[in-house]
């Protein structure tokens, strides 16, 4: 039974038939190969950089760069992107050839990916080969889009404006005589209210 692989990586050793090698009888996940970012979202056209750390590893180790575009299965098929090798020309595949760039900034192996588009979205798996184990990094989620998703603002509750309204400033009278008058002219008249919104 293999162990520690990828998750969707097939039960049995069999041939790893996209990069020509055997598959060893053991597998060991990424603790020694850092993927950095663990996901990135990008819109078409963009160029993106992958890293992959080789903690424990020589600097001349061959680092392969694969791709799962599907989700994990037990079916997964892993495509070939690239393989750097020291002191030597990068080896890219047949369809990403044109897109792809594989460097070396001391114990970091970087893939570049240029122009990318939607069908570029998949998970990407730095390995290294060892003698006699396959190490993977834990892998980079990548998705592509044309246009990123907005995020909806929330929205602010209106409170209803206030009404004040103002009473004339009424004096009353000091004798006790036009009181009367005073209280027939505002009825018969009406009573002016002032109210301003605020």
């Amino acid at each position: 039974m293999v162990s520690g692989c990828p998750v969707g990586w097939p039960d049995q050793p069999r041939a790893l038939l996209v990069i020509l090698i055997p598959l060893p009888a053991s597998l060991h996940g990424g603790s020694a190969l850092l993927q950095t970012p663990s996901s990135v979202m990008a819109q078409t056209n963009q160029t993106v950089k992958l890293s992959c750390e080789a903690r424990t590893f020589p600097t001349n180790t061959r680092i392969y760069w694969l791709r799962l575009r599907q989700a994990p299965s037990a079916n997964s098929h892993y495509e070939f992107l690239a393989l750097w090798i020291p002191n030597g020309n990068p080896v890219y595949g047949k369809e990403t050839e044109k897109q792809l760039t594989v460097l070396q900034d001391s114990s970091r192996y970087l893939l570049q990916l240029r122009h990318v588009k939607p069908a570029d979205s998949g998970n990407y798996f730095c390995m290294a080969v060892g003698n006699p184990e396959l190490t993977f990094g834990k892998g980079t989620r990548l998705s592509v889009v044309d246009v990123f998703p907005t995020t909806a603002q929330p929205t602010k509750k209106t409170r209803p404006k206030k009404k004040i309204c103002r009473l004339p400033n009424l004096v009353p009278p000091k004798d006790n005589s036009n009181v009367h008058h005073l209280m027939t002219g505002l009825t018969k008249s009406g009573l002016s209210i002032q109210c301003n919104i605020i």
